[in-house]
């Protein structure tokens, strides 16, 4: 299992509270560094906390402040450090043309949030199975 840190990009105060509890809940031991808009994402990993080593996963929300998921995940993708950074895209929004954005940006997989807990619950253990555990993506240190 991949062992290093989580970040969480997400501004809903409930939203994060959710998270941890789903990721205590299945198990999911990983730091859970929490950026609460899209500049602070970005500080997090080109200038912060994740400078030297990148996150295990980026859970990014689309609709932050500041600057917004979108524009997060092609600054990600551009820049040489984060380029290849596991990023899932944890959003409410049911619009295709936000998926289809999504992946033309380079997320690795767009997840929508489910409202029911236990089924938040299983899209966690499901991102934990295949983003920790059985991904073998390479990633430059």
């Amino acid at each position: 299992m991949d062992s290093r840190a989580i970040l969480l990009v997400e501004d809903n105060e409930d939203d994060v509270l959710l998270t941890k509890r789903a990721f205590q809940k299945v198990g999911i031991t990983n730091e859970l560094v929490v950026a609460r808009d899209g500049v602070e994402a970005l500080d997090c990993l080109h200038r912060g906390r994740f400078e030297k080593n990148l996150p295990a996963l980026v859970l990014l929300d689309l609709k932050l402040p500041k600057i917004d998921g979108m524009e997060v995940l092609k600054l990600l993708r551009e820049n040489e450090h984060s380029k290849v950074v596991r990023v899932v895209v944890l959003s409410s929004s049911r619009e295709e043309r936000d998926i289809k954005r999504c992946a033309e940006l380079g997320a690795n997989s767009f997840v929508r949030k489910p409202v029911d807990f236990h089924e938040f619950l299983k899209a966690v253990q499901t991102l934990s199975s295949y983003w920790l555990q059985l991904d073998e993506t390479i990633l430059e240190s």
